[in-house]
């Protein structure tokens, strides 16, 4: 088989993901005192997208890695000997890609549902906060 690939369509959501969340992290004091709800709902974002899309380009390493130790004598072709039903495995599980190929864009997509009901639910805690409180003075 070749040589291991990174899959560029996931490894740079994911370092976005990284970066997003040490800026974050790094201006914690700055970000979270003015609008701690936003900034909680965009680190959730980062998280959640991480997790999805960082997933994905780790599995796809893991299966390009896992196909290749099938490749006996290392000349990108499977023959023979090679072709056992454990590289047919492996080869399946690398080529059935679709899923983690659209993980960006799914992940993206969930990442936004979710946060924005994290970010919702917040507004109606603080909202019932606001409104317990005035009703008790």
């Amino acid at each position: 088989m070749e040589e291991i690939t990174i899959p560029y369509h996931l490894a740079i959501p994911t370092i976005i993901s990284i970066i997003g969340l040490c800026i974050i992290a790094f201006y914690n004091k700055l970000t979270f005192g003015k609008n701690k709800l936003l900034w909680t709902n965009v680190t959730v974002f980062f998280v959640l997208y991480l997790l999805i899309v960082g997933n994905a380009a780790l599995r796809d390493i893991y299966y390009q890695w896992d196909l290749n130790r099938y490749d006996l004598d290392k000349d990108g072709m499977f023959g023979g000997k090679e072709i056992t039903p454990k590289q047919s495995e492996a080869m399946q599980k690398l080529v059935s890609d679709t899923g983690r190929n659209f993980s960006f864009i799914i992940g993206f997509i969930f990442a936004a549902i979710i946060s924005t009901v994290v970010y919702t639910s917040g507004l109606i805690t603080s909202e019932l906060k606001k409104y317990n409180n005035q009703r008790q003075s």
